[in-house]
Formats: structure tokens, sequence, C-alpha cells
């Protein structure tokens, strides 16, 4: 984490390393960047589920919320959909249309960037839920990124109880995530079956990708930076 007196200076909110080792001798190869490759990684799952879930011929992308996540999905995302519009939804205005400004997207009120919505992303520090099931169109699918402690939220009951719901980790959505918690929303599958196409939804199903993140995906991620690095 961030020390306290570099705390409004315009540094990051958070500070991470990553350390490589060689398994067979325990030698030390490199030492990266963890709150880039964290921040690239989680957005990389979203994409390759989307890539899975989203329905065909997907056209319209939501962002809610308009920090580091919301850039990082919006990149990751237009390398596995052809969006023709981008729509963005923030607390504070001025945000949104700073995101809107650099990105091309569309700054709306949330339930009307919401609905008709292909794709949305939640990535807010909301504690209470944002994003409304009555306002998902069907078929649509969620990546929800935010609310990664046992109380807080950002979609409501209808949202994941009226969905397919998806997390990366059965044991840790049941622990760690108020979405999974508080709703009682059964999980139809972990992410790794989806991608195995052992559990597959319904291709008309609104689905929800409930994601809290693995240390196996920031270590699997780094590896590929110093495999591209290395001479």
């Amino acid at each position: 984490m961030l020390l306290p007196e570099e705390r409004g200076r315009g540094t990051a909110d958070a500070s991470a390393s990553i350390a490589l080792f060689e398994p067979e001798s325990g030698r030390p190869l490199a030492f990266l960047d963890g709150r880039l490759i964290t921040e690239m990684r989680t957005a990389a799952v979203s994409a390759a589920l989307t890539r899975y879930l989203a329905p065909p011929q997907a056209r319209v992308l939501t962002l809610v919320g308009s920090g580091v996540q919301a850039h990082a999905h919006l990149q990751a995302l237009r390398r596995v959909c052809s969006f023709d519009e981008v729509r963005v939804w923030s607390r504070t205005p001025e945000h949104a249309q700073r995101f809107a400004a650099r990105t091309g997207a569309r700054a709306m009120e949330l339930e009307a960037a919401v609905r008709g919505a292909d794709v949305v992303v939640t990535a807010t520090s909301s504690r209470t839920p944002l994003l409304r099931g009555a306002w998902l169109k069907p078929g649509a699918h969620v990546n929800a990124i935010g609310a990664c402690l046992p109380s807080w939220r950002e979609l409501d009951d209808e949202a994941l109880i009226g969905s397919c719901l998806i997390v990366d980790s059965r044991e840790a959505a049941l622990k760690e995530s108020g979405d999974v918690i508080l709703s009682r929303a059964p999980i139809f599958a972990e992410a790794g079956e989806v991608f195995a196409a052992t559990r597959r939804p319904a291709p008309t199903a609104t689905t929800v990708f409930k994601s809290l993140g693995l240390a196996v995906e920031d270590i699997a991620t780094a590896r590929l930076v110093y495999d591209a690095l290395s001479p």
C-alpha cells in the first residue's frame, strides 16, 4: 500500500511488486511492477470471459466507474468485441466527462447508460448496490470488478439472482464477495470451467462474472512479461 505521506501527491493509490524466481534453483529472475500487472491481468481475465459470454455481435459497452480499471477494461474489451458505442458513468460527473474526452466514450446518467448495453463493467468503490438487474438487457454480460469485501456491493439482488453467475474461485467468492454472500445467488461456474467448456451458460442467458482475482494470474502474467523481455 502507499505510504500515508505520499497520498494526494498524484501517486497511484497502491503499489506492489512481484518477484519471480527460477523454480529449480530458487535464483531470483526479476522484480516487476505488481500494480500495473494486476491492473492489466484483471481486465484481461474479464475480456477472456467476455469473449465466451457476451452476446454475439455485442456493440454497446457501458463502464460504471471511470478510474484505472475502467481504462484497462476498455483497452482489453476492445480486443474481443467491436463496439460501436462506449458509455461511461461516474459518481463524479467531471471524471466521466474527462474519461469520455480521452477515450471517445459518451458520459451518461447511470440507468440510461446501462439500459440496452450488451456488455457492462462495474469498477467502483461502492459499498451499496449501484447496478439494478431491472436495467440489464436480456442476454447482456456484466463484469463486476469492485466490491471486494464481504460487506460491499455493486449489484443488487435481481442482477445476481436473475443472472448466470460466474466467479474466479467459489471458495474466495463465498468468503470475500459481498455481492455473492449477501445476495445468496447460486454460483453457476468458475471461470476455469467456462474456459474448459465443462460448464457453459445458455447462449441467451444474462451473465455476471464476479472478479476477485487470483494470485496465480499475477504470477502467470509476470512470467509472460519476463519471457517477452528476455533475450
